[in-house]
């Protein structure tokens, strides 16, 4: 007999993902204060490392066999899982950091974007500021858009619904956000796009991660040499955002915001409510 663990949590374990969550917000911020041309990758990598530990909390990106870092660092056409290493960051670059943290068998993960500064090139600055943003502001769409669904995949609808509505940007299909739990990566699937099935009711318990994937060209991709870094084959520039977000009984909230996704939500009239 086949036993298969429920992708909804009880309010007890609801509870025990807040501190993994917030521990993953920490080193977010940690890189996010660190963030400058001059700086290598591997240097934000021990920041962020810093900051989960200083919390309680041990890095979840270690655990996975072979990656030895405590965030992934991928730069300009690097889309996701680039590795920290020597490489310095450079005026007008467009970084994306994703991070995680594992705190009494409970995971968090999530993801920013940075563009740094180039005045010699502000044209290039701008267009990537705006991928950046608006990458974002899908992510928040998807969030949102968790208080209505009846069924997750209405996420996707309101991600892929809005990155269409602002350009020509291409959305990764290869690469989705997941449910998130004592696995950093669980069931079920979370598309940025929409899909014929409805997927899994939303109803409390449910807890996602949530991570659009948008490049300004093709996006199709493919893995470097390292076996880990993903690039988009015509080497157009990417950008990567990403929260995990519990569904409960009085409503939502977004494990990986200080906030809660307060600010984040404003816009759409949605107040998250702290897991009780």
């Amino acid at each position: 007999m086949v036993f298969r663990r429920s992708i909804y949590k009880s309010p007890a374990q609801l509870r025990l993902m807040v501190e993994p969550g917030l521990a993953t917000a920490a080193s977010l911020d940690a890189v996010a204060a660190a963030v400058a041309p001059g700086v290598s990758t591997v240097t934000l990598d021990a920041l962020a490392e810093r900051a989960i530990v200083e919390r309680g909390a041990r890095p979840n990106f270690k655990l996975e066999q072979g990656y030895n870092h405590t965030i992934c660092a991928s730069v300009n056409d690097d889309v996701v899982h680039g590795i920290p290493g020597e490489r310095i960051l450079q005026p007008g670059d467009i970084l994306s950091v994703d991070s995680g943290a594992i705190m009494n068998g409970w995971n968090g993960d999530a993801a920013r974007t940075f563009v740094l500064p180039d005045p010699s090139r502000p044209d290039v600055s701008d267009e990537r500021r705006t991928l950046s943003e608006v990458t974002e502001q899908s992510l928040w769409r998807g969030i949102a858009r968790l208080v209505t669904a009846r069924h997750l995949n209405e996420v996707g609808e309101a991600v892929e619904d809005y990155i269409v509505s602002r350009g020509d940007y291409g959305i990764l299909t290869d690469y989705v956000g997941h449910g998130i739990g004592r696995s950093m990566h669980e069931a079920p699937p979370v598309f940025n796009y929409r899909v014929s099935a409805k997927g899994p009711e939303v109803r409390p318990g449910l807890v996602v991660a949530i991570e659009p994937m948008v490049v300004l060209g093709s996006p199709e991709t493919f893995v470097r040499d390292d076996g880990w870094t993903v690039a988009t084959e015509d080497g157009s520039a990417a950008a990567h955002w990403e929260h995990s977000v519990a569904v409960h009984a009085e409503g939502i909230w977004v494990l990986t915001a200080t906030d809660g996704g307060a600010s984040g939500l404003a816009p759409f009239g949605i107040t998250p409510v702290p897991v009780p």
